[in-house]
């Protein structure tokens, strides 16, 4: 007896925690009344076993701590404003801590050996769930590709379609993609040289442009009953009648999107990157708009799982009920961000934050762009960036139009890492002008500067469209013979990468002689010029001389 006594007490030292020694004292007295005569050498082998397991489950769970992305919270739900902060306020550390012990503690008793071995399946169906559309058996997908659907994004009866006629439309894709590759593989290796289009792609561009023709002759007044009558009668339980609305070549072009954009959701919710729950911010209450979230952003599950969420559109705080947001907008004291007004011109001011200076601010910025970007991935490592943010003024306070960060020391010369136009200021030319914007400053800094990538499909059209506007009104402008990349390049401050891309898909580069030449194309400009003085004297553009601001020093 006092051997074995001794041997638990060295086994507790070892395992450093209460429920490993009570364990082991258990089966150490449950083995004795069993079988006394057990052999000594057993029980160390057994002990030894516990042991080499607590030292396994170790790692595991440090690995796990690492791994786990769920924000850190302070008792008013919003990003901590220091480590200390979340040591010490946060209700979440200590009890994860208490339940990280309790989980060694339990693991240290099982056996590696009785553990269940782990299952992969490749595609796997809740049949519990059903899709959200009225009427809807969850039968079906739009893509055509599978059998059942949880989504709206994938229900064939959301978008006034039958899974039959997805499956159709899912086969003609098929076979339109196949000779589009095969076309794509028949076609030379150099073909980027010869920047002439070919007589079949100048056909095939006249014939889409008699297609779109008629898109905007309107509809007519049986057309508009029929609209109105599928609208009373589902309201937004389904799409809107598409037909007639605009081309059909442009129609196709939509449900090409739709369906491609559903396929990739569907291997999301495969591979369990996204759930089929409701676990996921549909929409936010900002200022005096509701808006339509895109995409998945890490907020705090208890504000998550609400569907809406309530922003102070000054702070940007958030909060899970509308008497929450009246309250805290009669006692909140911001009118504007934070940081240093460095333009304003007319109603419309641009606000350096620093990340390290404003962290909360930055912080929740980042959580509230992510609900409209795809690729974006910082959230709370805010530090190491400055942000510009864009506001229009009226008598209530200086309104949120959008931003960009950019890093405060960048190797590569990004001038934007992150940019974001809020949904309600879209397609109104401030996309452009934070764009312009940011190059304004590369000018100030005498750089060369371009944006980090990748660009999500929005910010891609933006910066496509500015970049032609730039490299045309350069055009324009010239007066020389001989023109050079490297000279627009420290004119505009646009990267020499970007000029030629710009330069390739406006049809401007060829390449004669062994050497590249730079083609004036007067068609070009003559359109941009057209569109120019269509526009009029916008104030949706930059202007220099209402800029005050200096680059940073060592930051």
């Amino acid at each position: 007896m006092p051997r074995r006594r001794q041997r638990a007490m060295a086994g507790s030292v070892s395992d450093g925690t209460e429920d490993s020694d009570s364990s082991a004292e258990r089966e150490q007295t449950h083995s004795s009344e069993s079988d006394g005569n057990m052999p000594k050498r057993q029980r160390l082998t057994r002990a030894s076993t516990r042991l080499s397991q607590s030292s396994q489950d170790t790692p595991d769970l440090k690995r796990a701590a690492e791994h786990d992305e769920s924000p850190p919270l302070t008792p008013t739900g919003n990003a901590p404003s220091s480590e200390s902060e979340l040591d010490i306020s946060s209700p979440n550390a200590s009890h994860d801590e208490s339940h990280t012990k309790d989980q060694a503690g339990r693991d240290s008793d099982k056996d590696l050996s009785h553990r269940p071995k782990r299952r992969r399946c490749h595609e796997t169906y809740n049949f519990n769930m059903k899709c959200p559309t009225p009427g809807c058996n969850s039968l079906g997908h739009l893509t055509g590709k599978h059998e059942r659907h949880f989504a709206v994004s994938g229900c064939p009866l959301y978008h006034n379609l039958s899974a039959d006629e997805c499956k159709v439309k899912a086969i003609s894709r098929e076979k339109q993609e196949e000779e589009a590759k095969t076309q794509e593989d028949n076609s030379s290796r150099h073909a980027t040289r010869h920047q002439t289009p070919t007589p079949k792609q100048s056909k095939y561009k006249e014939h889409v442009a008699e297609m779109r023709k008629g898109r905007n002759a309107g509809q007519q007044k049986e057309q508009k009953e029929k609209h109105m009558e599928h609208r009373q009668t589902h309201g937004n339980t389904r799409e809107p009648l598409l037909e007639n609305i605009t081309s059909e070549y442009d129609l196709e072009l939509f449900r090409k999107a739709q369906a491609r954009a559903s396929e990739d959701l569907e291997k999301l919710r495969i591979q369990g990157q996204i759930t089929e729950g409701n676990n996921m911010i549909k929409t936010i209450v900002f200022g005096r708009y509701e808006l339509d979230t895109w995409y998945h952003s890490p907020y705090p599950e208890e504000y998550a799982r609400l569907g809406r969420l309530y922003v102070c559109e000054f702070c940007l705080k958030y909060m899970k009920s509308q008497t929450i947001l009246r309250r805290h907008m009669a006692k909140c004291v911001w009118k504007h961000p934070p940081g240093d007004e460095v333009y304003r011109k007319s109603s419309i001011s641009v606000f350096e934050v620093d990340g390290k200076k404003n962290k909360i601010y930055c912080q929740n910025l980042c959580l509230l762009a992510k609900l409209f970007l795809d690729h974006k991935t910082l959230y709370y490592d805010v530090e190491p960036f400055l942000f510009y943010v864009m506001t229009e003024a009226d008598n209530t306070g200086c309104h949120l139009v959008g931003y960009f960060s950019k890093e405060k020391n960048s190797f590569l010369n990004y001038n934007v890492s992150c940019i974001l136009t809020m949904p309600q200021y879209m397609r109104q030319g401030f996309g452009k002008m934070l764009i312009d914007f940011s190059y304004l400053l590369s000018k100030v800094e005498e750089k060369v500067g371009s944006p980090e990538r990748p660009l999500s499909d929005l910010g891609l059209i933006s910066y496509r469209s500015y970049w032609k506007e730039v490299l045309l009104r350069y055009m324009c402008n010239f007066q020389g013979k001989e023109i050079s990349i490297k000279e627009i390049s420290q004119e505009t401050a646009v990267n020499p990468v970007d000029i030629v891309s710009t330069l390739q898909s406006l049809q401007m580069l060829k390449y004669w002689k062994g050497k590249h030449l730079v083609l004036k194309r007067q068609d070009l400009i003559d359109e941009w010029k057209a569109k120019e003085i269509k526009r009029g004297n916008s104030n949706k553009t930059i202007d220099p001389s209402s800029l005050k601001w200096t680059p940073p020093k060592g930051t």
